[in-house]
């Protein structure tokens, strides 16, 4: 139960780090580029001390598509599995009610901010590849002392060079639906994003296959 706890409370601080940063890039800047910047300071500081803080206990996915990867790699049981993605999808859920409250929005909004087209969900693809590909070869390489740093800076970047702003994360992208922020996505977005980071995923997980293989 603890690890499940330590997957709820770090989806669930997570996201209302995501919105509630989105929340107030919007009440400090009308300029996008600063609300982005501001948006992507405060995740990547928050996502790195989650890692190192709650990675002992849980393994720190914070996301289904992390987990799966361990699923398949057999690093991971299939109840663990749906244990883990419950407990991120709930917690996804609450980090935005939390973040709404901390700034007197509604608990529960329905986004209503469209993210679609072709180069988003390549973006997604691409921020979701790159997670995967990086996560697995600091374990393969025993780097796992650098995850938490590796992981943030990449997720930092990705919300800059890739065109969806790199959710990389189908609990992340459920929970944002909940907050008609900067940080939300409209319901009708969200399958295709999150099949977008499914697919990336196992190209992630296909790429580490080629990078680590012994032949």
């Amino acid at each position: 139960m603890k690890k499940i706890f330590a997957e709820f409370l770090g989806t669930s601080l997570l996201v209302s780090i995501v919105v509630g940063s989105g929340i107030m890039a919007t009440n400090l800047s009308n300029d996008v580029g600063v609300q982005l910047l501001i948006n992507t300071i405060s995740t990547v500081f928050g996502l790195y001390v989650l890692i190192q803080i709650l990675g002992p206990i849980s393994g720190a996915h914070f996301n289904p598509a992390v987990t799966l990867i361990d699923l398949i790699q057999k690093r991971t049981s299939a109840p663990r599995f749906v244990q883990y993605v419950i407990a991120q999808v709930l917690g996804a859920i609450s980090g935005a009610a939390l973040a709404n409250a901390m700034f007197s929005h509604p608990l529960f909004e329905t986004a209503t901010k469209v993210r679609g087209g072709g180069n988003q969900y390549l973006g997604e693809i691409i921020a979701t590849a790159g997670l995967i590909l990086l996560i697995n070869l600091m374990l393969a390489q025993v780097n796992t002392h650098l995850i938490p740093v590796t992981v943030a800076a990449w997720i930092g970047s990705a919300y800059f060079f890739t065109s969806s702003t790199s959710f990389a994360n189908p609990a992340v992208t459920i929970g944002r639906i909940f907050s008609d922020s900067f940080a939300g996505i409209a319901p009708g977005c969200a399958p295709k994003f999150i099949a977008a980071q499914i697919l990336g995923a196992l190209i992630g997980l296909g790429l580490t296959k080629v990078l680590t293989s012994d032949k």
